[in-house]
């Protein structure tokens, strides 16, 4: 994944510097669809050692947060790399979404926070278009509530709902692991959700190798998730 970053980095225009207040800062200034997938995917990796990292640490929590980040990353990807595949020009709602995701929080000329909300494309709509127009699935619906139920439960952790929290309480004596929950009945649950997500993550880089028409990307990432798979057949958790 860190080497199709790379790959696909060369393949767009590079970032540049620009005036921002009183220095300067890189910034992709043509704000392509190729651009934004490119930065997308630049997260999952980088996501996935954090993910692992909190899970061999027992915080449980921490990693099913850091793993809805990573599912809406790869909604995102999928979103973005639909209209490249089919050859099309962005749709108003990708347009929307583009103009939102290299929008500043800051102004240029003055530093101070822009206090106007970014146009943030509503999570439903990109989950809805990917499920219809990409053509993945015979039931869209189906597929539609299905990320909505993990996007439901994984917004338990991030906004740290009672009933979330409560998983983090039990043993003898009873009380919140503060310090991870590493020895616990969590532990086999938690590590199997990170194999799934890795899997989905895979699955997120093969679709830009398609987009990019990076064959040899596209290959390595079909091997990669059968053997993704043959090594959790042969090791389950």
């Amino acid at each position: 994944m860190d080497s199709a970053v790379r790959e696909f980095s060369a393949l767009v225009p590079a970032p540049k510097m620009v005036p921002f207040h009183n220095t300067y800062v890189l910034r992709h200034v043509e704000r392509l669809p190729k651009q934004a997938i490119v930065q997308k995917l630049s997260r999952l990796p980088t996501g996935l050692r954090g993910a692992t990292t909190l899970c061999y640490a027992g915080l449980f929590q921490e990693q099913a947060a850091l793993q809805r980040i990573v599912d809406e990353i790869g909604e995102d990807i999928f979103f973005l790399c639909i209209p490249v595949i089919r050859g099309q020009v962005p749709t108003d709602l990708h347009q929307q979404y583009l103009d939102a995701f290299f929008q500043e929080d800051f102004d240029a000329a003055t530093g101070k926070p822009i206090l106007d909300g970014k146009p943030m494309v509503p999570r439903k709509k990109i989950r809805a278009y990917n499920a219809n127009e990409g053509g993945g699935t015979s039931d869209p619906s189906g597929a539609i509530q299905a990320g909505r139920s993990v996007h439901k439960t994984d917004s338990g952790y991030v906004h740290a709902s009672s009933p979330h929290i409560m998983d983090s309480y039990g043993g003898n004596p009873p009380r919140f692991h503060t310090s991870g929950m590493l020895g616990t009945i969590r532990e086999t649950e938690y590590k199997q959700h990170l194999d799934n997500y890795f899997y989905r993550t895979i699955t997120a880089f093969a679709i830009a190798a398609t987009a990019f028409g990076a064959q040899p990307v596209f290959t390595a990432m079909q091997f990669y998730m059968r053997a993704f798979n043959s090594l959790l057949e042969s090791h389950p958790r």
